[in-house]
C-alpha cells in the first residue's frame, strides 16, 4: 500500500512530465524500490496514478529487463551478455557467478541476497565483460574480482540489516 507522501511524490513526477505516459517508467522503478518488485498491486496503483490501464502498465513492466514483475534478491546481479561481453569471456564469468552462488542464471539465492540475470547489453562494451549490481556497473572482470564485489555486497547488505 502506497503511503501518502509517496503518492504525492509519484503525482507531482507525473505531473513534472508532458504526458502521464512519458512518467510511466519512472513511476514503476519508485513502485519498485518501494515494494522490492513490481507486485499486482503496485501494476494497479500505477495505472491509477498514470490514468492508463493495468494490461498497459504490465507490458511495460515486463518489456524492460531491469523491471521485475516477480520477486528478487536484496541485489540484482545483471551480467552482460552481449557480443562483446560474450567475446571476453562474459560467459565463464556468468558460469562463475551461478556455480559460486549455487543457482542458475534467472534464479536467486536460497539466502534471498542476489538474483542473477543475463541482460542484452549494460553499454560498457569497452570494458567488457561488464555486470552491474544494484545500480552499479563493473568492468573488466575476472571470476574473482566479481565474488570479491559480491562478497563487498554482502558485507553492505548485512549492514543496512541491522537496526
Amino acid at each position: 500500500m502506497l503511503t501518502d507522501e509517496l503518492r504525492q511524490e509519484l503525482q507531482a513526477r507525473i505531473a513534472a512530465a508532458i504526458t502521464p505516459r512519458e512518467a510511466a517508467v519512472d513511476v514503476l522503478k519508485v513502485l519498485q524500490s518501494h515494494y522490492g518488485w513490481l507486485t499486482d498491486e503496485a501494476v494497479e496503483e500505477a495505472a491509477a496514478l498514470l490514468g492508463l490501464s493495468p494490461l498497459q502498465v504490465d507490458e511495460l513492466a515486463t518489456f524492460y529487463e531491469m523491471l521485475y514483475r516477480r520477486p528478487v534478491g536484496k541485489r540484482v546481479i545483471h551480467v552482460c551478455d552481449s557480443i562483446s561481453c560474450w567475446a571476453m569471456g562474459g560467459e565463464p564469468l556468468m558460469a562463475h557467478l551461478a556455480k559460486s552462488l549455487g543457482i542458475q542464471p534467472g534464479e536467486t539465492s536460497a539466502d534471498g541476497l542476489f538474483t542473477l540475470l543475463p541482460c542484452c547489453c549494460l553499454g560498457n562494451c569497452g570494458e567488457a565483460p561488464t555486470m552491474m549490481v544494484g545500480d552499479t556497473l563493473y568492468g573488466r572482470l575476472q571470476p574473482e574480482t566479481a565474488l570479491e564485489i559480491l562478497q563487498k555486497e554482502r558485507t553492505t547488505i548485512t549492514k543496512e540489516e541491522r537496526p
